[in-house]
């Protein structure tokens, strides 16, 4: 019978494809959800009963506990890129990851695959530290753990092209600041490759890989790429940190009494602006093409075939080279 891998975080932006990459490389999938009658889509990702969903919330061990009975493996996709409520970074970046690795260590489970971020760190923006955070729980609870830390993650429903794109609707401007902190994008698909490898080597228990992109850009070269394809001419101004932060501060808050909005930018968020976000800050991790995924697709490759739908007239408007 095949593998059984339990996801948490499986019906997120990442989560929908590692879930459909698990499937087709033939496991049984449970996905541990606090909604799961919200995850009709997750089912038709697989064979006929090959994904299954369940009740877990990640606040309540016992529900984690029964989430992981008769897993083989774990994969651990839970997080936030700005916190909200209960959803902070501490609660979900380090309470949970410490609960599921716990609960899988104390139920046996043979591997365990845990989600952090490029850039993750003792010192810096709030969510880098409590990345880093996590993966130290993990590894306490579960030294065997393998860690994946991507850099920023696109494809069709990504927080990252899509939000600048949305913006260049709005105003001919775009405010931004570190326009030469540079970063290393990968595929949504390859990082589910990547998950889905690390679960199948051996050769992964306990060590940690970066995962990037096939080449590195600018803040700035981004931002300009964004504006190209959605034919919208925009101003690009790079604010200093001194202005940018507050700015992300008083947005973080004005967005707290708005519900169901996520704001533009938060103070923490210009924070990790001033890292660079590439491969190879970690002498002793590796890299996803030691993982055994070596083609890799590029920005250029993809993320036209999503930004069309932000252009003033449509999916066959000709590009406008922006200002």
């Amino acid at each position: 019978m095949n593998d059984l891998v339990v996801v948490f975080g499986g019906s997120g932006f990442v989560g929908k494809q590692v879930v459909r990459a698990l499937a087709k490389a033939g496991k049984r999938v449970r996905v541990a959800m606090r909604r799961p009658h919200l995850g009709a889509e997750l089912r038709v990702m697989g064979d006929v009963g090959q994904i299954q969903l369940v009740q877990a919330n990640v606040r309540f061990p016992e529900s984690v506990e029964g989430a992981l009975e008769g897993a083989d493996a774990v994969v651990n996709l839970v997080g936030v890129l700005h916190e909200n409520g209960k959803q902070n970074f501490d609660a979900l970046h380090l309470d949970a990851a410490r609960t599921i690795a716990a609960a899988a260590a104390k139920q046996g489970v043979g591997r365990f695959v845990h989600m952090s971020a490029l850039g993750a760190a003792a010192k810096g923006a709030r969510y880098a530290r409590s990345k880093h955070r996590g993966e130290r729980a993990v590894l306490a609870a579960f030294p065997n753990a393998t860690i994946l830390r991507p850099s920023i993650v696109f494809g069709p429903e990504d927080d990252f092209f899509n939000r600048f794109a949305n913006g260049t609707k709005f105003s001919p401007v775009l405010l931004y600041t570190a326009g030469k902190t540079r970063f290393q994008p990968i595929f949504v698909g390859d990082v589910a490759d990547a998950v889905v490898a690390a679960l199948s080597r051996a050769d992964t228990r306990g060590r940690a890989y970066e995962l990037g992109g096939p080449r590195i850009y600018s803040f700035k070269q981004l931002l300009h790429f964004v504006a190209k394809e959605t034919s919208r001419p925009a101003a690009l101004i790079d604010l200093p940190f001194v202005i940018a932060f507050p700015m992300g501060l008083l947005a973080e808050w004005a967005f707290k009494l708005i519900p169901f909005a996520d704001p533009p930018i938060t103070g923490d968020q210009v924070t990790m602006l001033q890292r660079d976000n590439v491969v190879g800050a970690d002498a002793e991790a590796g890299a996803i093409q030691d993982l055994g995924v070596t083609t890799l697709e590029s920005v250029e490759a993809i993320v036209p075939s999503y930004l069309w739908r932000f252009r003033p007239y449509g999916q066959f408007q000709a590009k406008q080279n922006p200002a």
